[in-house]
């Protein structure tokens, strides 16, 4: 066993200070999804420097790591500095949409490793310690981690590359490993990754998910995430036989699912018997079943969320979840209007796999109605989107939409048939007025 590699592993080892040294003014600097990203301490690292950086834009995508990047009281002053643009959101970043002060950077998860390649002048990661042959594991976040630092150096614009090394990092299969030749500085640390508890379902959440399960059939393939909407599903899968996982992200209920012979991914064409995701986030028992079990494997999501890829399976269950969606079927599931909330993930990337998939069925699930900023009680299922709101998922791929009154089916069906089939899954109360404008806007007399 050759030793080269340690050698070059304590020379590259340096502290959080040093570090942050790295990131010049005018950078824009990428960081990895979720448990993967830079840590707290290395983000406040660089913010400790914004009074002598310029010009600097640092993105990330589903931060849990709290840090200043998230406090407005503290940004507001960056101006100029440090700007936050993150390609996707979670609650935590809301606060900083509401006021203008986090920017966003749009990507789809099949094209985040690109986007990262083709920008990032410095990019921060967090994998586990190296193995004997030198090989480090990216942990529960593969995604588009090693897709950003090999198309960023292979471009030669990916100037630095920084590794926080955390031996409390679990070590997932698949194609997630990167070698210590491939950074140029090493942090050590020692700190458990966030763990994310499992939500209760709302009554309208339970609701949806009953829906859900009357569209799940033995042996198909499901992609699903986190939230309530998906809990619900897990619960109701009982009874179900050789169901299959490929996902961008693996479900809280996934060891409980395999114990109880749910999901066995026997009928899968491709990687039979594993179960197949991009990243992992959840709860210590997801954590402990998915280290170093070969029937669990995460590999880049320009591989998983490639809808070409998902179409090679038949029967593909995409599940996804809208905010908002206008009576032709375009949906929106970033923002609304010019208020981001999240972004698209690879949202449109199942959805469009599942459409070419034979017997699959891409879903847009969402409750009937939300609150608006009057605290009124208004319909998600609207005339036309607000203007400004971006269109994740556009309508000639919506198909099954889903609210707690039932499931609209649209992908064969006309403009005006495609209202009438929205209106009857919209809230009762609300209906009268989405009539009205059905009437006023898709027909020439509305008397019709």
């Amino acid at each position: 066993m050759t030793t080269d590699w340690k050698q070059a592993y304590q020379s590259k080892l340096v502290t959080y200070a040093e570090a942050a040294q790295q990131v010049k003014s005018g950078d824009f600097v990428a960081t990895s999804l979720s448990n993967g990203s830079m840590s707290n301490q290395m983000a406040e690292a660089i913010l400790d420097r914004w009074q002598e950086l310029e010009d600097v834009i640092i993105s990330d995508s589903l931060n849990v790591y709290p840090s200043r990047f998230l406090n407005p009281e503290f940004m507001i002053q960056l101006e100029g500095h440090i700007q936050h643009a993150p390609i996707f959101a979670v609650a935590t970043v809301r606060k900083m949409y509401a006021a203008n002060l986090s920017d966003f950077y749009p990507a789809q998860t099949s094209d985040a490793g690109d986007k990262y390649g083709e920008r990032a002048d410095v990019y921060f990661l967090m994998v586990a310690p190296p193995n004997r042959h030198g090989f480090c594991n990216l942990g529960p976040t593969c995604f588009y981690t090693s897709d950003a630092i090999r198309s960023g150096r292979a471009q030669g614009k990916l100037r630095t590359v920084i590794a926080e090394v955390n031996d409390q990092m679990p070590v997932v299969y698949g194609d997630n490993w990167m070698h210590v030749s491939e950074f140029d500085h090493l942090i050590e640390r020692s700190a458990p990754i966030p763990v994310f508890g499992r939500g209760q379902p709302t009554e309208i959440e339970q609701r949806i998910g009953e829906f859900v399960l009357e569209l799940i059939n033995d042996g198909d393939t499901i992609q699903m995430g986190l939230g309530g909407i998906s809990e619900a599903v897990a619960a109701g899968l009982k009874g179900k036989n050789d169901l299959g996982i490929l996902t961008e992200m693996l479900p809280l209920a996934l060891p409980q699912l395999v114990e109880a012979g749910i999901v066995n991914n026997s009928r899968k064409p491709i990687h039979k018997g594993i179960s197949v995701a991009s990243f992992i986030a959840g709860d210590q028992p997801l954590y402990e079943y998915c280290t170093e079990n070969p029937a669990c494997q995460i590999y880049p999501a320009s591989y998983t969320n490639d809808p070409r890829f998902i179409a090679q399976h038949p029967n593909v269950i995409a599940m996804n979840t809208s905010i908002m969606m206008d009576l032709t079927g375009n949906s929106a599931c970033e923002g609304i209007g010019h208020r981001m909330i999240s972004g698209v993930g690879g949202q449109l990337d199942f959805l469009l796999g599942a459409t070419w998939s034979p017997g699959g069925k891409p879903i847009n699930m969402l409750s009937s109605t939300q609150k608006n900023n009057k605290d009124e009680l208004v319909s998600s299922i609207v005339p036309e989107l607000p203007p400004g709101t971006p269109v994740s998922v556009p309508r000639t791929i919506t198909d099954y939409v889903i609210t707690e009154y039932g499931i609209a089916r649209l992908r064969y069906k006309s403009r005006r048939e495609r209202a009438l089939e929205l209106i009857a899954i919209a809230h009762p109360d609300l209906r009268g007025e989405l009539k009205q404008s059905l009437n006023k806007n898709f027909y020439p007399n509305p008397s019709q």
